[in-house]
């Protein structure tokens, strides 16, 4: 694969989205923002569909959450022990749990996706609370639908805007996505003391 080629990128987008949007579920320093904003930028090219981009991202991002909040709910975490990856893993989650708070509101569920490590520390945060399944499944939802609209609009935007190589537009359309994710956890981190819980108590 020629990597600076648009064509290639063009025709392997669409594989290098699933697994990576999957992966960011537990891995947070997965980028799987940049493949979406790439995918967006491509498609202001010509060279990809925004429509199934979008697609192929809110699906991936919302099994990743469901995967996750499912580990949590049926206390499942403590498999991961068994191995070596998997207790840093664990502590990974312990500590982006501890960063963003244990809130598990269900604007948070949908919002949360958009600050670095929120996603994974609040599908977490929800499960360990026994949030109700249909409830976080819909925020999870409307939240995939969301983020990936905006990663992938921004790439378009970019691709459109500034007619640059793809590479050039994703990378402004990353930079952008970065500045505006830092500026919602400043406020969110903020704001953390304020907030209503959802209906569910925790376990």
């Amino acid at each position: 694969m020629d990597f600076g080629s648009a064509d290639s990128w063009g025709a392997a987008i669409y594989f290098w989205i699933i697994p990576l949007v999957l992966g960011d579920a537990i891995f947070p320093l997965v980028p799987s923002e940049m493949v979406v904003i790439t995918g967006g930028a491509l498609s202001a090219d010509g060279r990809a569909n925004i429509f199934l981009v979008l697609l192929l991202a809110a699906v991936a991002s919302w099994i990743g959450d469901m995967v996750v909040f499912q580990l949590f709910r049926r206390r499942l975490s403590h498999s991961l022990d068994r191995w070596r990856w998997g207790r840093r893993v664990h502590r990974g989650i312990r500590e982006a749990i501890a960063r963003a708070g244990r809130t598990t509101t269900y604007g948070t569920i949908i919002g949360a996706r958009f600050i670095p490590g929120g996603r994974l520390a609040t599908s977490a945060a929800a499960g360990i609370a026994s949030v109700s399944v249909r409830g976080f499944s819909l925020c999870a939802g409307l939240g995939a639908i969301l983020w990936a609209c905006w990663l992938g609009g921004l790439g378009y935007f970019t691709g459109s805007a500034t007619r640059l190589p793809f590479w050039a537009s994703s990378l402004i359309g990353v930079a952008l996505g970065l500045l505006v994710g830092a500026a919602v956890g400043i406020i969110a981190t903020r704001r953390r003391g304020n907030r209503s819980r959802v209906d569910e108590p925790p376990a």
